[in-house]
């Protein structure tokens, strides 16, 4: 379990997606220097490479020291399963209910790009994007990206747009995508139209890819939770 915080940092941004493509977390944290309890269940990588059981401190300008913080106050993401049986650093296999098993394995990614380095040395900086994706094998999966308007009229179309990002960050028009709302999937240009009749949450899927950032559409003056 993960205990208190020792100091305020920089502010981030968590996505974390874990088995069948579901969405365990999606918010904006403040990091901070966090203590988690490697797990002897963290055996992702073979027999005999589970946790010790030992408490380690994560950096909060880490991607998993990010994670970290984000399990004290997100309910889907516990518990962490961290291994520390390896020289080269922390090894992650669970998050919540989302253990990586077989093939499987997280997939991290700052800014849309794959990273060389694990994520206990992965470095963020203020107003990064992290993904935590609980991908089913490698190749790892693409990564959708939608663009929709803040606002929009009950009843009135409107024009969203989607990309899809490989492991170096290169973006390009995604083609076939569902988005929420939208009564067709994306053209060649990666654009469909979406027409709501009240506030909602839009966001972007299409098989085999990483599901995209969400997007909060305002209508008529209300917007999704009623903020």
């Amino acid at each position: 379990m993960a205990a208190g915080a020792v100091a305020k940092g920089l502010t981030a941004n968590l996505r974390v997606v874990g088995a069948g493509n579901k969405v365990l977390a999606e918010k904006t944290l403040g990091t901070a220097t966090t203590s988690v309890k490697t797990s002897a269940q963290a055996t992702c990588f073979g027999a005999g490479t589970g946790g010790s059981g030992a408490p380690v401190s994560l950096e909060g300008n880490t991607a998993m020291g990010l994670l970290a913080r984000g399990s004290q106050s997100i309910g889907s993401l516990k518990p962490l399963l961290i291994s520390d049986h390896f020289d080269f650093g922390l090894a992650l296999c669970g998050v919540g209910t989302s253990v990586a098993k077989g093939k499987a394995s997280w997939y991290l990614k700052v800014n849309h790009r794959s990273l060389s380095v694990g994520g206990d040395k992965a470095k963020i900086h203020a107003g990064d994007e992290v993904l935590w994706d609980l991908a089913p094998s490698y190749p790892y999966p693409d990564e959708l990206a939608l663009t929709a308007p803040a606002k929009a009229t009950a009843g009135m179309p409107f024009t969203v747009s989607v990309v899809s990002y490989d492991e170096k960050g290169k973006a390009k028009p995604a083609a076939g995508v569902k988005v929420t709302g939208a009564g067709a999937p994306t053209a060649a240009n990666g654009k469909t139209t979406v027409v709501l009749a009240r506030p909602g949450q839009l966001a972007a899927t299409r098989s085999g890819e990483i599901p995209s950032n969400r997007v909060a559409v305002c209508v008529g003056g209300k917007c999704p939770g009623g903020k």
